[in-house]
């Protein structure tokens, strides 16, 4: 990548501080092309803020809002205590790897991030009105909102617990993931979701142009109000009922459906297909073709 390249070259010019602490605030305002190796932060606030060209290497932060309008920072084997909440906001350019995160609400309003072997405890309201996401190989839990407002994110290999994530998110790929997570992909636009497994109730409601490839899906009532739905090779669990209610889809399940209610316009089609509810309130009776494999091959 571009940016090991600048920032290995870079490395050759800062200034090195190693093996000490700072506390209080701003202890390192407005500080450039610099290098931290084990260096404490003791409660205070904003020690790293308005800095350029920084990387910290087994450093511990036990203050707040330590990185705050950044450029170019690089983060690596390092521990973001409970106390430094809100660390990482209006910055551009920030990459982390193989650090654990305690702190809520790491990241907001970013341009350019890249997580790698990251591991957040305490993951509510984190990672919000963030653009141009990288992640590998990152796990989350307690969740809550994350990725709210988030543009051009690429995923692979991610564990998530936490409910209502990606909400209003665009322009998502995300891959081998595992998501624990009620009301995931709610009013989402262009996010398609390969070899994952996702567990929550009211999945992808309001969405646009969600695809979802080879995933296993439970909860219930998933995929209602959605326009232009994909999904191909998936699996719904047991309790995965009233499904689809007013949407627009095109759908290949491999197993059985429970139930589907008022959907409106494209196809269904599963080895086994439950209860089919059209009532009143169906805005386009008969407009989605609903049927089993076997019935396909025939059609």
């Amino acid at each position: 990548m571009i940016y090991n390249q600048v920032n290995r070259t870079m490395t050759e010019t800062k200034k090195i501080i190693k093996d000490t602490f700072f506390e209080g605030e701003r202890s390192l305002f407005a500080t450039n092309d610099l290098r931290l190796e084990n260096v404490k932060f003791y409660p205070g606030e904003s020690a790293i803020k308005e800095c350029n060209n920084i990387e910290a290497y087994k450093c511990e932060f036990m203050c707040k809002y330590p990185f705050w309008h950044n450029q170019n920072a690089w983060i690596e084997e390092c521990l973001f205590t409970v106390y430094s909440r809100a660390a990482i906001w209006y910055s551009q350019n920030i990459r982390m790897l193989n650090t654990r995160v305690e702190a809520p609400k790491m990241f907001r309003e970013i341009d350019g991030l890249y997580l790698e072997n990251v591991q957040f405890t305490s993951a509510g309201e984190t990672i919000w009105n963030c653009r141009d996401i990288k992640m590998r190989n990152v796990k989350a839990y307690g969740g809550d909102y994350i990725f709210m407002n988030g543009q051009n994110i690429e995923i692979d290999g991610f564990y998530l617990q936490g409910n209502y994530s990606f909400q209003d998110a665009k322009n998502v790929v995300i891959r081998n993931a595992k998501l624990d997570s009620k009301d995931a992909f709610w009013k989402t636009e262009n996010v398609t979701v390969y070899d994952s497994e996702i567990s929550g109730e009211y999945l992808g409601w309001h969405s646009k142009n969600l695809k979802l490839v080879n995933c296993k899906i439970s909860g219930t009532q998933p995929l209602c109000y959605c326009t232009n739905l994909v999904m191909e090779n998936c699996t719904l669990a047991s309790d995965c009922d009233l499904c689809f209610e007013y949407s627009t889809l095109e759908a290949v399940i491999n197993n059985g459906i429970v139930s589907i209610k008022n959907p409106t316009a494209g196809f269904i089609t599963a080895n086994s297909i439950g209860e089919v509810i059209i009532d009143n309130n169906c805005k386009n009776p008969g407009g989605c073709n609903i049927r089993t494999q076997k019935d396909a091959c025939f059609a």
